[in-house]
């Protein structure tokens, strides 16, 4: 019988082991896995290295999977399964890619912070990076805890926002990086989704601050205050003390808790190859 081990990691995630994710997870270990997210958030695992087929199956364990931005894209896919999110700088055929390709503006949005289809009903819940190639340098990821945001804000900005709610577009990001050229069409295929700024965990009671990039207005707010309430809101939510920052080995499979976090790529060379796998399920309701 495989046993999940735990360590703790700062200022929140945890290095787990114990559970080989390349065979399938029985019941116990899928509830061992979600008590763990649902303390920790984050979860990694080193030398984990998954096929393709295996991380599928891993994610399928967990709940229905998300097709997230795929919705919009219907060009060729290096990939097996559609569900599978290709968070590299490799085009289709192989190569790396230029300064000048769609997938470098996906490769800089990935650098702000955000939470994986906050932008849809139902929203993502699990997403599982697997590290296949890696950069001399950088491509870290770091993660923000949305449950200690809330927790430290002040009483004055808890009553400000407790009943509020933000709109969450999928293309708000790109736009604000200057990749405007979408038909009305594929501006339409995902239409916003609107998130209370103030959730309570169903699984767990504890409070957590949802913003990230994809928010884009506040409800009942002139857009300029709202725009500036979720920069504020972002800014303190990220700051040091929430913030987990993973470096990549090779191997390496990492999941987090979209409903609790938001998290961001960092810095490094698009000339470099660098390879990442996502897969990712949805947000199923209590």
């Amino acid at each position: 019988m495989q046993r999940l081990t735990l360590t703790p990691l700062q200022p929140f995630g945890a290095l787990a082991s114990g559970i080989d994710l390349s065979q399938p997870l029985d019941a116990a270990s899928v509830r061992a896995i979600e008590d763990a997210m649902d303390e920790h958030a984050v979860l990694v695992w080193r030398g984990q290295p998954l096929t393709q087929d295996q991380q599928i199956a891993f994610a399928r364990a967990l709940g229905p999977l998300d097709m997230g931005l795929r919705k919009l894209r219907s060009g060729p896919h290096r990939f097996d399964y559609a569900e599978l999110a290709d968070i590299s700088n490799v085009k289709a055929d192989g190569e790396v890619a230029d300064r000048s390709h769609a997938k470098i503006v996906g490769n800089v949005a990935n650098q702000l912070w955000h939470s994986d289809s906050s932008f849809q009903h139902p929203r993502a819940k699990y997403s599982m990076l697997s590290a296949v190639v890696l950069p001399s340098f950088g491509g870290e990821t770091e993660f923000a805890d949305l449950r200690m945001a809330y927790d430290a804000l002040p009483d004055w900005r808890k009553r400000q926002i407790e009943h509020l709610k933000a709109v969450h577009y999928a293309l708000h990001s790109r736009f604000m990086l200057g990749d405007t050229d979408y038909t009305d069409e594929q501006k339409k295929t995902i239409p916003p989704a609107v998130w209370p700024l103030v959730q309570v965990d169903p699984r767990t009671g504890r409070k957590i601050l949802f913003v990230g990039v994809h928010a884009c207005e506040i409800e009942g707010m002139t857009l300029a205050e709202g725009r500036m309430l979720i920069m504020d809101l972002l800014e303190h939510a990220t700051q040091r003390e929430f913030v987990y920052r993973h470096h990549w080995q090779v191997g390496d499979l990492v999941m987090w808790d979209n409903t609790a976090t938001v998290h961001r790529g960092r810095y490094y060379d698009f000339g470099e190859r660098r390879e990442l796998r996502r897969a990712t399920t949805e947000e199923v309701a209590a």
